[in-house]
C-alpha cells in the first residue's frame, strides 16, 4: 500500500479540491496555472516542492525563482516547453518588470465613458468577472486603476480611450483597448 500526504490548496489550509475553489486545474490555461502556483505561499511551495516534483526545495533557493521554477515545470509538464517559457516570459514583464505594453493582454473594445463603467465594463469583457460599481470606486479610492501608467483618481474622469492603450484595473488585471 502506498500513503501520500494530501496536496493542499492554494489556501494552505484545506486539501486541493474543486468544490472548496482552492485548486490548479490540469487543463486550465498555461497562464492560469503558472499564475496559480507564483500565487501560494513560500511554506506551501516547499511542501508542493516534494510531492509535485519529487526533490526538496533548496533551502538556499530565492523564493520567487523556486516559485518560478515550480510554475514553470508544472506547465510544461500538462502544457509544452514552450508554453511554460511563453508564460514565464508574460508573467516577468507583466508582474517584474511591470511591462504592460509588451504583455499578451485581452483585447476589450471600450467606448470614452466614465471610469466607474469603464472598469465595469473592462473586467466583464476582458475577463468575465461581474464587478459592481461600488468594486470600481473602491479600486479607483486605492489607486489601483490606471490608463497608461498614469493613476486615475478622479471618480467621475471620462476616460479618453484610444486603441492600443493599457487600462490596469488591479495587481493582476489589465487590458488592452481595441
Amino acid at each position: 500500500m502506498l500513503v501520500l500526504p494530501i496536496l493542499e490548496g492554494l489556501d494552505g489550509f484545506k486539501k486541493m479540491s474543486k468544490s472548496l475553489g482552492n485548486y490548479i486545474g490540469l487543463t486550465e490555461p498555461a497562464a492560469e496555472i503558472f499564475g496559480k502556483l507564483m500565487s501560494i505561499s513560500d511554506e506551501l511551495m516547499a511542501r508542493y516542492y516534494p510531492l509535485l516534483l519529487g526533490k526538496p526545495l533548496d533551502p538556499k533557493a530565492h523564493p520567487l525563482e523556486a516559485k518560478k521554477h515550480l510554475a514553470s515545470t508544472i506547465v510544461e509538464t500538462y502544457h509544452s516547453r514552450g508554453a511554460a517559457q511563453k508564460t514565464l516570459e508574460e508573467w516577468n514583464a507583466r508582474f517584474s518588470e511591470k511591462r504592460l505594453t509588451d504583455a499578451d493582454l485581452p483585447v476589450v473594445r471600450l467606448s470614452s465613458a466614465d471610469v466607474i463603467s469603464t472598469v465595469v465594463s473592462a473586467y466583464q469583457h476582458g475577463f468575465g468577472i461581474a464587478k459592481s460599481r461600488a468594486e470600481a470606486r473602491r479600486l479607483v479610492e486605492q489607486g489601483s486603476i490606471q490608463l497608461e501608467g498614469e493613476k486615475v483618481k478622479d471618480m467621475k474622469a471620462i476616460l479618453d480611450l484610444r486603441s492600443g492603450q493599457v487600462l490596469r484595473l488591479d495587481k493582476t488585471h489589465a487590458v488592452r483597448i481595441q
